[in-house]
Parts: structure tokens; sequence; C-alpha cells
């Protein structure tokens, strides 16, 4: 069963790894020069996008270890970018309204800027939690606001 805590979601790969042929499982997992790969060869002529279908977890896993987890969430923005990039939606989530406002004007740059994003989202939101820290569990020592599980033991 796909976990639902973490950053990414193994269910949402799956369902992105049916657009596999162009690399959308691949980039969400935070692989873009293969998802570039995929995306003009048709998955490697779909062998490759055959064998990901048992890939995934480990993809999955990877992308766990890589990536740290807090108030913005991967699949929302991943979701965001894949339907409604042209118009900058993805980038208003992860507050960065003047771009976002900008490929809402722009068709997404252009285009070139949902390429870049492609390629940098990953990092894009993985750089918006390491600023904004999701909160966890209050602490037993009051002073700190930092979560118990952080805190040196005694």
């Amino acid at each position: 069963m796909a976990d639902s805590t973490g950053t990414h979601n193994k269910l949402v790969g799956y369902v992105f790894w049916i657009f596999g042929f162009m690399g959308a499982h691949r980039f969400y997992y935070g692989r873009p020069v293969s998802g570039t790969l995929y995306f003009f060869t048709l998955g490697l002529l779909l062998v490759g996008w055959i064998v990901d279908l048992f890939l995934i977890p480990g993809m999955e896993r990877a992308a766990e270890r890589h990536y740290i987890d807090g108030p913005k969430d991967y699949t929302v923005s991943w979701i965001l970018l894949t339907f409604l990039g042209v118009f900058g939606i993805h980038r208003m989530y992860l507050g960065k309204w003047l771009t976002g406002i900008l490929w809402a004007l722009t068709g997404g740059l252009f285009l070139l800027g949902y390429l870049y994003d492609l390629w940098t989202l990953n990092d894009q939101i993985d750089t918006a939690n390491r600023m904004q820290p999701k909160l966890g569990p209050p602490s037993d020592n009051t002073d700190d606001p930092r979560p118990a599980s952080t805190l040196p033991r005694v």
C-alpha cells in the first residue's frame, strides 16, 4: 500500500508512470536526466517504461532519503505543475508569487520555464521546506523550539 507520509507517494508515482513514456514519474522522483531521455524516446521505446513498473518502489525510497519533508507537499506541487504549470500555480503554492504571475502572463515563460521547473521542482520544494521546517511534536524542554526527536539525550 502507498505510504501517505514522507515526501513522495508511491501511488502518485504509479499514476505518473501511466504517462511514464513521457518521463513524468522520473521527473517526480527527482531524475530529470532520465526523465528527459524518456520524453524524447517514448520511455526508451516503451521497454524502459515497462521495466520502471518494477523500479518505482526503489525510486520512491531514494527520493524519501534525498528530499526533506516539510510544509510544502511534493505531490501537491507536482500535480499543480503537471496540470497548471503554464499558469504558474505551482510557483504561487511555493510562495514565489512574482514568478508565478510571470508564468501566468507568459505561458510558463514561453514553456521554457515549464521545462526548467520539470528539472528543478523537487529542489525548489526541498529549499522551501528547509526554510520553513514542518512543526514536529512538542518537546519536553519548553525553552527549546526543536522537536523532541532532535534534542540531545541526557
